[in-house]
Order: structure tokens, then C-alpha cells, then sequence
């Protein structure tokens, strides 16, 4: 296994509460099931997802709080295959996300992040980790200034630089340089282009007809442009050519969370072994597809010979 991909990103502890319907201003919202307590964060979540989908050797380079959360997601990662280079920060408490579930497996999340603000630089250890990869994978819920170390020394090596910009971060274009491909929703690709080109008319681009637009856009600042849009599928564009769809597989949705990060997991595992875009992004869409299909967010990340015998129904 000489494939080798790092993902800098976040470590949560994932609390996940099922209600029938997310409370209005003021009112509170029952539920009879107990929480639900798992690894999680974006960082996290890909890391896993790359190691279990994919045939490459996998670190996760990111920080948590000197406490038993934090000890518990070393000790996840470690079980899933991924080796855990984790900052201890011991003025900050280990990431904690609250997750409301509701019937329909849509989702809303609050993320405290608190020991994930540490990623704000990267370290030697983790400037060589990084450099040595085959790829790097991005997600933005830690600071912008560590992102943008992280991704020069990738670049400045020959390493693939995947950014998930999610959430949106208000510094991307501190980012565009050093990134070969661009992971975004339909949201944040309108919300990265308005960043990037703040004077264009670019707001009426976001309506479902004109996604094909905003991706060709993106193309100018990106080498790959890839845009998840849920049931749909995934379009994605390269600078100099038409948009290319991949239609999503139709099966039943239990829970939306982490599915986006079990498509950049693997992903970015698919490409750090050599698998061409197209190929590769067919893997990441047939990666979510079963991982909707089961609760909560690292735990619902199906395996390789899982990915394959789906995409072998397509064939």
C-alpha cells in the first residue's frame, strides 16, 4: 500500500439527537431516544472514509482537547485504520458538534470547535507528513491560515491539493493558488464564486438551470471543479470543457450526515492511487450512496468491497 493521503482537518465528538421536527424560536422539541454519541468532524469523518473506501495508507493531521472525547477519537481513528497526528491542546476542550436528525435523514448541525482552532499553522512533523503525500484533503472547518501552510507545502512537493470548502471560508482566495480541485455543494460553489468575483453579476447563476454555469466559472480559479447536489448526482468541470454529470444511485436515505465527507474521503483516496477524475469521483458518489443508507457519520462509511459490488451494478 505506497498510496499515501493526509487529510488537515477537524475532530468532533458527534452528539446526534433524532426529533420529529427542529424546534421554532422558543419552543423545545422532545424526543424519546436517547443521544447518540460518535467520532465526527469533517477531518475526521474523510480521513475514515479514505481509509475504509479506498486502498491507501491514511493520516489525519488535526488537534484535540487534553480529555476522554479526545482520547476516544484517537482511539476511533486508530481502530479505522487511520494514523491519528493529533495536536494536544490543553487550554481548549476536544470539538463537539450537536447534530439534529429528522424523519427523512436531513440534518442541522452546531459545532463547537475547541481545540480545532489550534490548526491555525502546521508544524515541521506536519509540513513533512504532508509533503511526502500523495494527496492532501482539505476540509475548512479549521482555521484558513493553517489550510494555506499546509496546502504551499503540499504544492511545493508535487502533492494533489483537494479542498472541500465546506463551510465556505471567507479567505478562499488566500487558497486558490495552491488547489488543484474543488469540492463544493451547490451553496458553497455560489458562495466561493461571489468571494472570488465580488463586482460580477453572479447571483442569479445559483438557480438549478444555471449550476452548470457556476461550475465552468470556477473553472478559472480551479483546476477541477466538482459539485455535489444530493439526490441529483455530481457535476464537475475542468477548465476548457463542457460539464460532466454522474447520475446518484436511487436507494433509501436513513441519514445525510457525513455523506458529503464520505465523497471526499473517497475521493481523495481514489485519485492517490492513480484513479482518473471521472473514475474517481464515480467512487465517491457510490461511497455516499451507501452511506446515507445507515445512521450517524464515520459509522455509516461503507467499505471498499462495498463500493465496488454498487459500482458493479452500474456496469
Amino acid at each position: 500500500m505506497d498510496a499515501h493521503v493526509v487529510v488537515l482537518g477537524s475532530a468532533n465528538l458527534d452528539v446526534t439527537l433524532t426529533v420529529a421536527h427542529v424546534p421554532a424560536a422558543g419552543e423545545t422539541v422532545l424526543t424519546p431516544t436517547a443521544p447518540l454519541r460518535a467520532a465526527g468532524g469533517k477531518g475526521l469523518n474523510q480521513a475514515i472514509a479514505a481509509a475504509r473506501t479506498g486502498g491507501a495508507q491514511v493520516t489525519l493531521v488535526g488537534a484535540v482537547g487534553d480529555d476522554g472525547d479526545g482520547r476516544f477519537l484517537a482511539d476511533r481513528l486508530s481502530a479505522a485504520g487511520v494514523h491519528p497526528m493529533l495536536r494536544l491542546d490543553r487550554t481548549r476542550a476536544t470539538g463537539l458538534a450537536l447534530v439534529l436528525l429528522e424523519p427523512g435523514g436531513e440534518n442541522r448541525i452546531v459545532v463547537a470547535s475547541g481545540a480545532n482552532l489550534a490548526l491555525d499553522d502546521i508544524t515541521p512533523a506536519e509540513a513533512r507528513e504532508v509533503g511526502v503525500a500523495d494527496v492532501l484533503l482539505m476540509p475548512a472547518e479549521t482555521p484558513v491560515a493553517g489550510l494555506v501552510e499546509a496546502a504551499r507545502a503540499a504544492r511545493a512537493n508535487g502533492t494533489l491539493v483537494v479542498l472541500n470548502a465546506a463551510p465556505v471560508p471567507a479567505r478562499v482566495a488566500d487558497l486558490v493558488p495552491f488547489v488543484d480541485v474543488l469540492v463544493v455543494n451547490e451553496s458553497e460553489a455560489l458562495a466561493v464564486l461571489t468571494l472570488l468575483a465580488p463586482d460580477e453579476a453572479v447571483g442569479d447563476l445559483g438557480a438549478p438551470p444555471h449550476e452548470d454555469a457556476v461550475a465552468e466559472r470556477l473553472t478559472g480559479w480551479f483546476g477541477t471543479v466538482v459539485v455535489t447536489l444530493g439526490g441529483r448526482g455530481v457535476l464537475w468541470a475542468r477548465p476548457g470543457e463542457a460539464t460532466h454529470r454522474v447520475a446518484a444511485f436511487d436507494v433509501p436515505v436513513v441519514d445525510t450526515t457525513g455523506a458529503g465527507d464520505t465523497f471526499c474521503g473517497a475521493l481523495a483516496a481514489a485519485l492517490a492511487t492513480g484513479v482518473d477524475a471521472a473514475a474517481a469521483i464515480g467512487r465517491g458518489v457510490a461511497a455516499s450512496a451507501l452511506a446515507v443508507q445507515r445512521p450517524g457519520a464515520s459509522s455509516a462509511v461503507p467499505t471498499r468491497a462495498e463500493v465496488d459490488a454498487l459500482l458493479a451494478t452500474r456496469r
